[in-house]
């Protein structure tokens, strides 16, 4: 039997914390293909940016990066078991998922990678109502590098179909523009959508997903399910350096919400053409805009003790 559309509601992790400190707008933002694309930023209360908080929140997503709920709570169990009490155990447990977390990439790879996946896991769920399935198992990177793409696959049951949203999150440093960023984004999904059943020997299920759907992830493994569609979702973090006059909270975020759609019409349209027409309705794009993102990276890094 498939799973049901109430039981995939139910494993969603609760994101709301985190989204309470994203602002974001669904419209095209002058690109190809023509979707509600989701425009986002830090969020403003009055004039000032959370970015603490947006940091904060975000990382205190690990766990239910690392386990399912149901997975976390046999933990949770099996510490209580050894002796701890429920406030022990709570806290052996956290540090046993921050330890995971930090041990899930190479030592080569850059923290943008780590960042990219929490948005990733984040932004797919809210967005999109679609849980983890698949994750791609990380390989040693060039330390030179400076952008790095974050490679899961979601899944989603609906009206008898079975939806798998093939995921990329790449952060991009200072040096890389917009126009650059969005190009090599886009040629970076289409390839991994061409290409991603080769490969998908790499792709693991693990802790982070209920048992109910381990034979949803070897059916996608194997070629054995019925009724698939793939949806592709590219979310961009870019450092964005226009600047902004703050006057009050509604004309701050439209005016960021302004620059997304500047630079969205200043892309070469011929970037676009590398995705075929028939993927245009299942493509989008998720825009984060950061002020000064490698300080925003470098507390990140502070949080999560790496």
């Amino acid at each position: 039997m498939p799973i049901t559309e109430a039981e995939i509601q139910r494993l969603i992790t609760c994101t709301q914390m985190f989204m309470n400190h994203v602002h974001w707008v669904q419209q095209s933002f002058n690109l190809v293909p023509d979707n509600r694309h989701f425009g986002t930023c830090i969020n403003y209360i009055d004039r000032q940016e959370y970015r603490d908080e947006f940091c904060r929140e975000l990382v205190n997503t690990i766990p239910e990066w690392v386990y399912s709920q149901s997975k976390a709570a046999a933990v949770l169990n099996s510490l209580i078991a050894e002796g701890r009490s429920q406030q022990n155990a709570q806290t052996a447990l956290t540090t046993m998922t921050f330890e995971k977390f930090r041990n899930s990439s190479t030592e080569k790879l850059l923290i943008q990678g780590q960042f990219g996946e929490l948005l990733l896991f984040n932004f797919l769920q809210s967005f999109f109502k679609c849980i983890p399935l698949l994750r791609k198992m990380p390989i040693t990177t060039s330390v030179e590098m400076e952008r790095f793409g974050a490679d899961a696959i979601h899944y989603k049951y609906e009206n008898g179909k079975n939806l798998f949203y093939l995921g990329e999150a790449k952060t991009y440093s200072s040096k890389y523009q917009f126009n650059t960023a969005i190009g090599d984004a886009i040629e970076s999904i289409i390839k991994t959508y061409k290409e991603h059943r080769k490969e998908i020997g790499r792709y693991v299920y693990d802790s982070f997903i209920d048992d109910t759907l381990i034979d949803i992830a070897k059916g996608y493994i194997h070629g054995t399910l019925k009724d698939v569609e793939v949806h592709l979702v590219s979310v961009i973090t870019y450092c964005e350096n226009k600047a902004l006059d703050k006057n009050d909270e509604k004309q701050i975020k439209e005016d960021i919400i302004k620059i997304i759609e500047g630079r969205g019409k200043a892309v070469d349209k011929k970037l676009f053409d590398v995705i075929e027409t028939g993927l245009h309705p299942r493509l989008n794009y998720i825009i984060l805009p950061v002020w000064e993102l490698d300080e925003l990276l470098k507390h990140f890094q502070t949080l999560i003790g790496k």
